[in-house]
């Protein structure tokens, strides 16, 4: 009746509540005072409890009360969010009683931070930051004093004095993605313990259950000026557990109390906890196969399983609060259980209260966009995405994550393309993404990268656009303050933490490398090696590097000006005295036709309206070589389809040479012209024969210069397989069918394999046999073998080694028995695999690298790279080579061992230098170089504007 009169007199329907209040009732007999003195005593109860807010609850647990009471007070460490630890001290909580304080007297300090009175605006374009002449006191663990002429009667303590010399001092290095300890080197099956692959869902275990602090790989990273690292559990898991942050001291002649991984614990104070989540690929390869019974297929997978867990974590939390709640209100005492608790989801329920710095593994677009959902749904923010490769291009997408700050992009500089995730992948990230307002970090994901040159990632940024005081920013103060340690770590101030380096040169530069290090005022190396370099002084940041020339042409005819340096061999010149109209290059049809006094020919060019390119400081160069690599070969490291393939047998790589790929174009552009490249057996290494092809070239019939150039065979840990299940087997193998090349065929005998023709070539002289091995003992054994089959013949066989991580311990057998040469693949190894293991790591550590050893023994010397994506480095390495031999290898030695020795111990056709080179703006062996063009020999040059 009601809802029809409603309906007839078009009112509003009543919520079924309301519906239920304004129903006609009964009339009930009774008197209506007790209904008055009902509401009244309800009155009376709200005022009571109003003015008595903890009702008195009259019930006695069963339970202990001591217990209660006990988790009662844990509730306040449940509600309490960390803060940044910052404020004065007297002395740092890693200090041991006895230490000395030091002085270093004479450094030019890198503070870390721009002079005082510098406007945000004005500190970020640069302005402020400056190097300074200053001492630096170090007392009781702690940078005590920044200042001019310390006055040493305010010590207090004994002290020692350090006179820096003028050299650099920065901050220690801080690595915010490392594995150390925990993925110790070499690898080896026992020791790796940095994935806990049980499960895809793992937040209750913590990297520190792992740490091994006799990773001999921990002194080294602290030899590149690397102080602090946070060490993360690995990326097969989404949820892969708790990271902690240490310093590399270890031990107590590293200044610590004990050998342990708590003694390395960074904050003893564990002001803040760490997670590591990883997005993408890697979890789907682990888990992701079907009928598993656990783990993501998909990215909608992993996306519910993120989800699931934080749900887990979220119910724990909300238990807990509910619990504290009621024991506020009533008193723990009274109640009937205990606080909820499960060590499973804890430490995610504590990322979910704010207490953990969240960093995750993720690299593509849907990955990064499902993670900030994530964040928003359950109310974590995340402070920094590693790899990130694809972050450049949607800083919009991180700045929608959850919290006040937006996540940080933890870097590689230049490694990218090895899989599907990183094939969308910019050299420009750090510097658009800081464009953008989104902090670049660089990391080294050792043992991926060698984390004792992460310092070495902050210069390629530099080298491709970042601001200089934000490359260096992006190794120290950026790192510490993600790490919430920016008041204790990361700079050179009065009261941080006494992790200090002092380098041999700007540490952007070139070869840069640590005099000594301090953890917490101590001294690392008790007797360094130092190089002899020129008197160290700071770079002066070049401005032109944040110009990106990216706008690509091809000119038969052009114009270069501004010409310093020619190293072309027969065009020697240095042109750095001459005027501007001396310093011109005249290209016509693809040739050098005019250096130097071009006036005539400039004006002619001018007049046919061919392009002039100005360069600063420009530097003509040979080009570079690529060999040992899979560039042609392998497009994406981690996609099978995308590849030739690994190989069972003998082959030829022209017969799977493949074209016009991003690794391809990479190498081009940092004017790497040719590539020498190899099949990959299916195991690992090489097999069968390299081929020499033009990188530049769209067709394969105008790419290959050289069918054949090298017969290669693998002797790392990678030439065990079913048929040769040993080293010693696979060299016996080797053995037997060059015994049987030396003999001529019989006239009965069938068609030779395509490897038995080979070999004959290679007994006789006219192909090379490549050898890629890092043993110094198999190197030995197949010298014995080079001799033994040389006995059998006339001639010598030409014989190269590739490699060669352990050559420096056999640098004068190698001379004596006569090899064409070692090609260093990689030039800086560090000892990844068991047959590395005795690799020399360079200063302050060792006194030179293999490519000293083998140089000063006579031996020829290339350089290679280990993974194709580091071939658009070979400038850099030549470079590295050049600045840190003390002298003895010359600036064209250098660059020789990236081109020309290769064709020397290959016994191939050098190119012809008027018609392929590389044009640079800046010094090509300084970081301040860059490719500005490119000459492949094939009538045309390409620039880059």
């Amino acid at each position: 009746m009601m809802e029809g009169l409603q309906e007839k007199d078009g009112l509003p329907r009543y919520t079924p509540v309301d519906e239920h209040t304004t129903r006609p009732r009964r009339r009930r007999h009774g008197p209506p005072r007790i209904i008055k003195v009902l509401i009244l005593s309800l009155i009376g109860y709200a005022v009571y409890t109003h003015w008595n807010p903890t009702p008195q609850r009259h019930h006695v647990s069963m339970l202990s009360t001591e217990r209660l009471q006990a988790e009662h007070a844990h509730c306040g460490k449940l509600r309490s969010v960390p803060k940044d630890p910052s404020g004065p001290r007297e002395r740092n909580a890693r200090y041991l009683d006895g230490q000395k304080a030091v002085v270093i007297r004479n450094a030019t300090v890198w503070t870390g931070e721009p002079a005082a009175g510098t406007t945000e605006e004005e500190a970020r374009g640069g302005g402020g930051y400056s190097w300074i002449q200053a001492d630096v006191l170090l007392e009781h663990g702690l940078i005590k004093q920044v200042a001019s002429n310390i006055d040493i009667s305010s010590i207090s303590s004994d002290y020692e004095t350090w006179d820096a010399h003028g050299r650099l001092l920065t901050a220690g290095i801080v690595d915010m993605h490392s594995h150390a300890g925990d993925d110790p080197l070499p690898a080896l099956r026992g020791t790796a313990d940095e994935n806990e692959l049980s499960s895809d869902i793992t937040p209750y275990v913590r990297s520190i259950d792992s740490i091994n602090p006799l990773d001999p790989q921990i002194r080294v990273i602290k030899s590149g000026g690397v102080t602090t690292s946070l060490v993360l559990p690995g990326s097969g898991n989404n949820i892969g557990g708790e990271a902690f942050v240490v310093k590399h001291a270890v031990g107590k002649g590293d200044g610590r109390g004990e050998l342990s991984a708590e003694s390395m614990l960074a904050d003893p104070e564990h002001n803040w906890r760490y997670m590591k989540m990883a997005c993408g690929e890697n979890a789907k390869r682990v888990y992701g196969r079907v009928g598993r019974d656990f783990g993501p297929f998909s990215r909608m997978g992993e996306a519910w399983y993120f989800r699931h867990a934080f749900e887990q974590a979220s119910t724990l939390v909300k238990s807990q609060d509910d619990w504290c709640a009621a024991a506020d209100r009533y008193g723990a005492e009274t109640l009937d259980s205990y606080l909820p608790l499960d060590l499973e989801w804890e430490s995610l329920g504590a990322v979910l209260r704010g207490q953990v710095h969240v960093n995750t593994h993720c690299y593509t677009v849907p990955d990064l966009e499902a993670f900030v959902r994530h964040t928003n749904e359950f109310q974590f923010p995340v402070r920094a995405f590693h790899h990130a490769h694809q972050t450049y291009l949607v800083p919009e997408i991180l700045k929608r994550s959850y919290g006040n700050n937006t996540p940080a992009a933890a870097l590689f500089a230049d490694n990218m393309y090895y899989k599907a995730e990183a094939y969308v992948a910019s050299e420009q990230a750090g510097k658009i993404l800081y464009e953008n307002d989104i902090t670049p970090v660089y990391v080294s994901d050792n043992p991926v990268l060698n984390a004792q040159h992460v310092v070495f990632e902050a210069a390629k940024a530099y080298r491709n656009g970042l601001p200089y005081h934000v490359a260096l920013a992006g190794v120290t103060s950026a790192s510490a303050g993600l790490l919430g340690l920016g008041e204790r770590i990361g700079k050179i101030k009065a009261g941080f933490d006494a992790d200090i380096v002092v380098w041999d040169s700007d540490p952007l530069s070139v070869g840069a490398t640590p005099v000594q290090v301090w953890i917490d005022g101590v001294p690392q190396f008790e007797d360094p090696v130092e190089l002899q370099k020129p008197a160290p002084k700071p770079m002066e940041p070049v401005v032109a590097l944040d110009t990106i020339h990216d706008t690509h042409s091809e000119h038969t005819d052009v114009v270069f000006s501004g010409v310093r340096t020619i190293m072309l061999a027969g065009l020697e010149q240095d042109l750095s005295s001459s005027d501007d109209e001396a310093s011109y290059v005249v290209i016509r049809n693809g040739t050098i036709s005019c250096v130097g006094g071009c006036a005539e020919a400039t004006a002619m060019a001018n007049d046919d309206g061919i392009p002039t390119i100005y360069l600063r400081d420009g530097h003509i160069i040979p080009p570079f070589t690529a060999v040992g690599s899979t560039l042609g070969l392998t497009e994406i490291a981690g996609e099978p389809s995308t590849q030739n393939g690994g190989d069972t047998g003998f082959s030829r790589a022209v017969d799977g040479l493949m074209l016009e790929g991003k690794g391809l174009s990479a190498a081009y552009r940092h004017g790497v012209t040719r590539a020498i490249s190899a099949p990959e057996r299916k195991e690992g290494g090489s097999l069968g024969i390299s081929v020499g092809f033009r990188i530049g070239a769209q067709r394969p019939a105008q790419a290959v210069w050289r069918e054949e150039t090298g017969v290669h065979y693998t002797f790392t840990l990678d030439a065990k397989d079913d048929k040769t299940p040993s080293i010693s087997s696979a060299v016996n193998a080797l053995r037997e069918k060059l015994l049987k090349a030396t003999k001529p065929a019989k006239p009965d005998e069938e068609m030779p394999s395509l490897e038995d023709r080979k070999l004959r070539q290679v007994v006789n002289g006219t192909l090379p046999l490549i050898l890629t091995v890092h043993s110094a003992d198999t190197i030995s054994t197949l010298l014995r073998l080079k001799a033994e089959v040389e006995a059998t013949i006339d001639d010598g066989m030409r014989v190269v080694i590739h490699g060669g991580a352990e050559s420096h311990l056999v640098a004068d057998d190698l001379a004596a028995g006569k090899v064409s040469g070692v090609i260093l693949a990689p030039l800086l190894p560090y000892s990844t695999t068991w047959d590395q293991r005795r690799s020399l790591t360079g200063p302050p550590l060792t006194n030179g690298t293999a490519v000293d050893a083998l140089f000063s023994a006579g031996v020829k010397v290339a350089i290679a790279t280990a993974e194709d994506w580091e071939t658009r480095d070979l400038d850099l390495l030549a470079g590295i080579a050049h600045v840190n031999s003390g002298g003895k290898i010359s600036e064209k030695e250098a660059l020789d061992m990236v081109s020309t020795n290769i064709y020397e111990m290959l016994g191939l056709e050098q190119p012809d230098g008027t018609e392929e080179f590389v044009v640079y703006e800046g010094h090509p062996l300084r970081i301040e170089g860059k490719v500005r063009a490119v000459a492949s020999g094939e009538g045309t040059v390409s620039v880059w504007t």
